[in-house]
């Protein structure tokens, strides 16, 4: 949903959000970007906070500059504007499995507390056929081997789910210490970036804990669309609004990505 917060005019919760995805990645210097959300928060950081992170994409592209957002991983608007592409073997075995990726932004269908994914199929509910997901991709090696993960999508109890219906990327498994064991270098999901606010792992449990809220938006708010007992942080935190240079660059992209369509 793209509704306004309560007390402003000038942007919608969608973009509150994705200026505070973009953000994230300030002090990135390469970035495994997934499509939807993450691409918009990816390709608005380099226009924006991060001039010079390199996007790299499933598809094999590295550093690639599209002047809007991709349609897909396989928009050729990714591989015209790379400084090089690579076969796919290669960007996993090579650029993803050997860490040479700091970040991987990823989008979810659902999220637990723990902030594992399902993107691979949902229960509808009785006597219906379960609903398909676009599944998996790249988003387990992702997870898997990145120095860090990010995660951006819009809150709901239908999003974040007390249980998943199917467990396509581990994020912190049942909690601290599982991906140690699963031999996963990575550090994981570091942040959630929502339409309401910022949820970050706690370093004791692993749980994801309620850190910031966006303006306009109460912890009541947050708790009511999370499908489970959300922890919040002792000193809850306000996020900054969009700037009007965020919020021009932002649209500047969705509306190319529009006239591309």
């Amino acid at each position: 949903m793209t509704a306004t917060p309560a007390g402003t005019t000038d942007f919608t919760s969608d973009e509150l959000m994705e200026v505070n995805a973009a953000r994230a990645l300030a002090s990135a210097r390469t970035c495994f970007v997934g499509i939807g959300l993450p691409s918009t928060a990816a390709n608005l950081a380099r226009a924006t906070v991060n001039p010079g992170l390199v996007l790299i994409y499933e598809s094999g592209t590295i550093g690639s500059k599209p002047t809007r957002l991709p349609l897909s991983i396989g928009d050729g608007e990714l591989a015209e504007t790379a400084d090089a592409v690579v076969p796919v073997p290669e960007m996993f075995n090579y650029w993803l499995q050997g860490g040479r990726i700091d970040v991987g932004f990823l989008g979810a269908a659902q999220v637990d507390r723990y902030a594992n994914i399902n993107t691979t199929v949902v229960d509808r509910g009785p006597d219906k056929p379960e609903g398909r997901l676009p599944g998996a991709g790249g988003a387990p090696e992702i997870a898997s081997n990145c120095g860090k993960v990010l995660m951006v999508l819009r809150h709901s109890t239908r999003n974040f789910v007390r249980r998943l219906d199917f467990v396509t990327t581990l994020g912190h498994g049942g909690g601290p210490g599982d991906r140690k064991k699963l031999g996963m270098p990575g550090a994981g999901p570091t942040a959630v970036i929502t339409d309401l606010g910022v949820l970050r792992p706690d370093p004791a449990t692993a749980e994801l804990v309620l850190t910031e809220v966006h303006p306009g938006v109460t912890v009541e708010r947050v708790r009511a669309a999370t499908g489970w007992e959300l922890t919040v942080a002792g000193t809850v935190g306000t996020t900054e609004p969009p700037t009007p240079d965020e919020l021009a660059a932002l649209r500047t992209l969705k509306a190319a990505g529009k006239d591309a369509r």
